[in-house]
């Protein structure tokens, strides 16, 4: 399957080229809608295109809205500056990569684990710069999905909720059998989850998902300054459980090492 068919964008494309700035501000999303299920709802937002030449794949669990907003609007920019359509769905899936403190965090734990030789750089920044598509950005359900008014955190289990479930298995799925030789690093227990099921299936080589790495978010600025060795243990808060993340340091810095160049 050649994932850069963007079929779906394809069939958006004229909407969202064609969007009023109301439109793009929110309105949009909940006319792309994909499909219900009670209180769940999954809607149509750029994140199709998949960087074949990433040599790292970092995985979230769901675009949520305001990721989504943002994609759609340079979406639309693209489409009306005359950009092919492909190229469209590439810029607007590039909206989506980590930026700021969040980059930096995720650079210095990546670099810290030793994994910037193993894809062939002297620092993980290298990697990280979009021009070079090495690293690709997905999520285990690739289009956002909301529960009611609110982004998807992960209630309902998306592993026992079959639209959620038959997400993972069509989209993930795909991006899995692509990427195979990538390193995966999951992002948060439930992105984590998902990667599990497809080693499960064969699908991932677990040797190649990274987990165990601190979210790279403001919220955990003191675990990651604890795993960086910025902070001592005497210091920490009664929120941060040292032993896990030294446990979790030692396991990666190995699980790295042993990964062919």
């Amino acid at each position: 399957m050649d994932l850069n068919n963007v079929s779906l964008f394809d069939r958006y494309a004229s909407a969202i080229g064609t969007a009023t700035p109301r439109e793009l501000a929110g309105d949009l999303l909940q006319k792309l809608t994909l499909a219900h299920d009670g209180l769940l709802t999954t809607c149509y937002a750029p994140f199709d295109f998949v960087a074949l030449d990433a040599r790292l794949v970092v995985v979230g669990i769901t675009p949520g809205r305001t990721q989504a907003v943002n994609a759609l609007v340079a979406a639309s920019a693209a489409l009306r500056a005359g950009k092919e359509r492909s190229e469209a769905s590439r810029l607007a899936k590039q909206t989506g990569s980590f930026s700021g403190s969040m980059r930096t965090s995720l650079v210095s734990m990546l670099d810290h684990i030793g994994l910037a030789p193993l894809l062939g750089a002297v620092s993980c920044a290298e990697i990280f710069d979009p021009s070079c598509g090495l690293v690709h950005f997905t999520s285990a359900l690739r289009y956002p999905v909301f529960v009611g008014e609110s982004n998807y955190n992960g209630n309902p289990d998306m592993l026992k909720t079959p639209l959620l479930k038959s997400m993972i298995d069509k989209y993930l799925v795909d991006e899995a059998l692509t990427l195979r030789k990538a390193v995966w690093l999951p992002l948060g227990p439930q992105a984590a989850r998902a990667l599990e099921y497809l080693s499960g299936r064969g699908l991932l080589d677990r040797q190649r998902v990274l987990t165990g790495l601190p979210h790279p978010s403001g919220a955990n600025a003191e675990r990651i300054s604890y795993f960086l060795g910025r902070k001592s243990r005497d210091s920490l808060s009664s929120r941060t459980n040292a032993s896990t993340l030294d446990a979790a340091l030692k396991k990666l810095r190995s699980q790295v090492h042993a990964l062919p160049v």
